[in-house]
């Protein structure tokens, strides 16, 4: 029955029928079937059949819930059975807001050299998906923003608090500035992450408030392919501090702070707010607090 719910965990995240079953590593008639068989135990039909998957019935939504629930007790219960037997070891995947991902070495390495045998996989995600990758059991925890978007039934541990900064040449309109404001960096072409990240999201808004139509030149959903336009001094852009302090920009590049109002939004680490927790969670959660403090300091 469990390895039936992984099916239907899986449909969810595909979306599609083959692609769901490959992810599986079964023939498309082997998920189907599997599925079926799901259905005839439960007695209700679980999903919108045509030539495509359409959706879930309103009976297949609430049985993907207790699936997620159900799949989630068990690896919790298989991960502290493995604990006990020899340690804390295994695979903790993290999805993270592109801005953050440059920061999760902080947590990442201190965490490795406590727990030696647990690999990690990294994912960079937008706040909206990094919640829905968390829900669907696609990865084990994330790092996005506490202080936007409804976040739901999540544990959050506060890490650091993102501000931002104006990149652009030196020779460019505002090169020599000591500080800018929001009205002035709306006026100058810029490269901007794409409008489904909430860091694009919040220079929208504070453009917007100063008068301006935020109108990029450049669109990208990666902040290394904007930083790396931006090193070329022919392009401008928002990033957060952070991000801005670990890239090595040649001298011709400035990262200038910008004016009233200042714009502070936390970012945090977020896990399934759900007992018992896996092993490996709850050490990320307590790693995460004791470097917390350092990063708040630092950042």
């Amino acid at each position: 029955m469990i390895d039936r719910f992984e099916l239907l965990l899986a449909l969810a995240k595909e979306r599609h029928f083959g692609r769901a079953a490959e992810a599986c590593g079964i023939t498309q008639p082997t998920l189907s079937a599997g599925l079926k068989q799901l259905e005839e135990a439960l007695g209700v039909r679980l999903v919108e059949r045509g030539s495509r998957f359409i959706g879930f019935t309103p009976e297949g939504e609430r049985a993907l819930e207790w699936s997620r629930r159900i799949i989630a007790d068990t690896r919790a219960m298989r991960q502290e059975i493995a604990t006990l037997r020899k340690g804390l070891s295994g695979h903790i995947r993290i999805a993270a807001i592109p801005t953050a991902m440059p920061m999760l070495s902080e947590l990442t390495t201190p965490f490795h050299q406590k727990h030696a045998d647990v690999r990690f996989t990294l994912i960079s995600a937008s706040s909206n998906e990094v919640l829905r990758l968390i829900e669907n059991l696609e990865a084990d925890a994330g790092v996005t923003y506490l202080d936007n978007d409804p976040l739901g039934r999540v544990k959050t541990v506060p890490l650091y608090k993102e501000t931002y900064r104006f990149l652009t040449s030196v020779s460019a309109p505002l090169g020599d500035r000591q500080k800018v404001s929001w009205e002035e960096i709306g006026r100058v072409p810029l490269c901007l992450l794409t409008p489904d990240m909430q860091n694009r999201r919040i220079v929208d808004r504070q453009l917007r408030e100063a008068g301006q139509l935020a109108e990029p030149m450049l669109e990208a959903n990666s902040t290394i392919a904007l930083l790396s336009h931006v090193r070329t001094g022919q392009w401008s852009s928002v990033v957060a501090k952070a991000l801005a302090d670990v890239f090595a920009f040649p001298n011709s590049i400035r990262s200038i702070p910008i004016g009233e109002p200042e714009i502070v939004h936390q970012i945090g680490l977020v896990a399934l707010d759900r007992e018992p927790m896996t092993p490996l969670v709850a050490a990320l959660i307590a790693e995460a607090k004791a470097v917390a403090p350092d990063l708040a300091k630092r950042l």
